[in-house]
């Protein structure tokens, strides 16, 4: 079974031709492919807590300290906790939970590549 991903739930229409997209921009958490995966979502699309910049409730979000609080009360965060908490991989709040959790995954996988290998040599 496909997992919803936040514009899904949210129905903001600010994915790629999305119905808002034109007039508000498109979200960075539906096109940020480093953490594709994550939760069971395409691109951030299971792990938008963790993206500064993300759209919600129609405003921009600020960082991932300034929005957490607001989060933690958003009813997708924690539909996404309550699905993830059981798993084997479990859920993860932050972005370095995440990228261990994908690196746990695909080293199940039998992949031996470093996840984000192309992001972490630009930082």
């Amino acid at each position: 079974m496909k997992k919803m991903n936040c514009w899904e739930y949210k129905k903001c229409g600010r994915q790629p031709g999305g119905n808002k997209a034109g007039e508000l921009g498109v979200c960075p958490v539906t096109t940020l492919q480093t953490l594709d995966g994550v939760h069971g979502g395409e691109n951030a699309g299971r792990a938008c807590w963790a993206i500064a910049g993300s759209l919600c409730g129609g405003k921009i979000q600020g960082t991932f300290a300034q929005k957490l609080h607001n989060c933690w009360r958003c009813e997708f965060m924690n539909l996404v906790k309550k699905e993830e908490d059981p798993g084997a991989l479990g859920f993860s709040y932050t972005r370095l939970g995440m990228e261990k959790s994908l690196e746990k995954m695909q080293t199940s996988e039998g992949t031996t590549e470093r996840f984000g290998a192309r992001e972490t040599s630009q930082h």
